[in-house]
């Protein structure tokens, strides 16, 4: 019974099985052409077709292969021509990169075609670039510019200027297409990081990971001008600025953190020297943050700080309902060829205070010099500041003139003179002071010189 009804099936449908066994041979035979293929160009040699992959690179991505060890096709998983351990130019921006694998994917039909090459896609695998810092933007922008395919795998970026490196940035991923298209990631300061860029670098978002740190930068189609906006836990910073290859302005700028708020414009010039003028004021501050700062510390890079040339003025108006110590700051710092000129004044109860002097970073034990002047109105109220409580006080406004210089890393302090209504100390009491003044105010770190309980302290034993 079954053998009469599958002869019948197969009377009715033997065509169609006749065209199916037919299919497989058609099949096996296109399967084993495309095979054949792929797998060929593995066994000829590419360095005729490395000039054409060559000129189509410079043409379309705007790159030049200046050397390379070798040259090889690999077929799977998807055919491509690898140039391994070879060096390449950026043609706009001057960048010249160390790539160990440069993978290009060409069509199908520029596989065996070498004088119409073209290319799916670009991957620059474990690369090293150093990047001067007046090509920076310039590379940026050939990269949202570029509209073939091309990408980034593991790639250490140095920027350097002078040949000093400025910042590095490690394991970097960059791709201009696919899901990640325009998306960065890789680490800086040994911490991950993700950034986002939108189309011609109109918008660029950075994020540290686990960190806090969030940035947002706005530029305009020219890039040389844009918006920075920074929130790093509690902080925001926020400023405008204009960029060329001669200098940085920053205006419009706010900071805002808990301890410390203010406005600020700065200028950095980089031709024909390297200059910064900075303009700071002072909205909130807190001296606590001035603990966390380690003279000692910055004495170690004096010689990168003494090539730093710089004017900087910190304004600090205190509003009638502030509980400030000191009122209405006024300072400058000029820094120049590593000395530093300064000149303060400031107000503490409608005293007036004001010192001046030097401070030469390129000795051994730099001397901080200083000159100061008081105008002292009200005896009392300037005394009760510092914790003292006097039961009398004339109303004779009293001049104190003190200069000498201290020693910061061995915590020495010399009066040069001291006068009080014109009337100078004699030598004797000059030596007083001083030993006083190091055993009291001077016993531990600099800043601490400042603290309201040591200066009460030595004011009760000097007088």
């Amino acid at each position: 019974m079954l053998n009469k009804f599958f002869k019948a099936i197969h009377n009715k449908y033997s065509r169609l099985f006749k065209f199916i066994f037919f299919l497989r041979y058609l099949f096996t035979t296109f399967f084993v052409s495309i095979f054949l293929f792929l797998i060929v160009p593995i066994f000829l040699n590419h360095e005729k077709k490395a000039e054409g992959i060559k000129n189509y690179l410079e043409e379309n991505y705007d790159f030049e292969i200046n050397d390379y060890e070798n040259i090889r096709y690999k077929a799977f998983p998807f055919p491509r021509f690898e140039f391994k351990k070879t060096q390449i130019k950026f043609l706009k921006s001057n960048a010249n990169f160390n790539i160990n694998y440069l993978k290009v994917y060409p069509k199908i039909s520029s596989i065996y075609n070498s004088n119409h090459f073209e290319a799916n896609k670009v991957i620059f695998k474990e690369n090293n670039i150093n990047l001067k810092t007046s090509s920076f933007l310039t590379f940026i922008e050939q990269l949202s510019k570029q509209r073939k395919k091309i990408s980034f795998n593991d790639l250490t970026l140095k920027i350097v200027k002078d040949d000093k490196l400025i910042i590095k940035l490690e394991n970097i991923f960059f791709s201009n297409f696919g899901y990640k298209k325009n998306s960065i990631k890789g680490k800086v300061f040994d911490k991950k990081f993700e950034a986002k860029l939108e189309d011609n670098l109109k918008f660029i978002e950075f994020k540290q990971l686990n960190s806090g740190i969030t940035t947002n930068l706005e530029l305009n189609k020219k890039i040389k001008t844009g918006t920075f906006r920074s929130k790093i836990l509690n902080t925001n910073l926020k400023f405008d600025f204009e960029y060329n290859n001669e200098r940085l302005k920053i205006f419009n700028s706010y900071f805002r953190s808990k301890n410390l708020s203010f406005d600020n414009e700065t200028l950095i010039t980089f031709r024909p020297f390297f200059e910064i003028e900075t303009n700071f004021e002072l909205e909130e501050f807190n001296a606590k943050i001035l603990k966390k700062i380690n003279f000692v510390k910055l004495l170690e890079i004096k010689n990168i700080i003494k090539k730093i040339n710089s004017k900087n003025t910190i304004i600090y108006k205190t509003n009638k309902f502030s509980k400030s110590f000191i009122r209405d700051v006024n300072l400058k710092v000029n820094l120049a060829n590593g000395r530093i000129n300064y000149e303060k004044d400031f107000l503490i109860e409608k005293n007036f205070f004001k010192c001046e002097g030097d401070f030469n970073l390129s000795e051994e034990y730099p001397l901080l010099f200083f000159d100061c002047s008081a105008i002292i109105k009200d005896k009392k109220r300037l005394f009760k500041k510092f914790l003292i409580n006097i039961k009398k006080s004339s109303d004779e406004v009293s001049r104190l003139k003190i200069k000498g210089n201290l020693n910061i890393l061995n915590k020495k302090i010399n009066f040069e003179q001291i006068s009080l209504n014109e009337k100078k100390f004699p030598k004797e009491d000059l030596k007083y002071f001083k030993n006083s003044f190091e055993n009291i105010l001077f016993n531990k770190r600099f800043l601490e010189i400042f603290e309201i309980k040591k200066i009460k302290n030595y004011i009760l034993e000097i007088i």
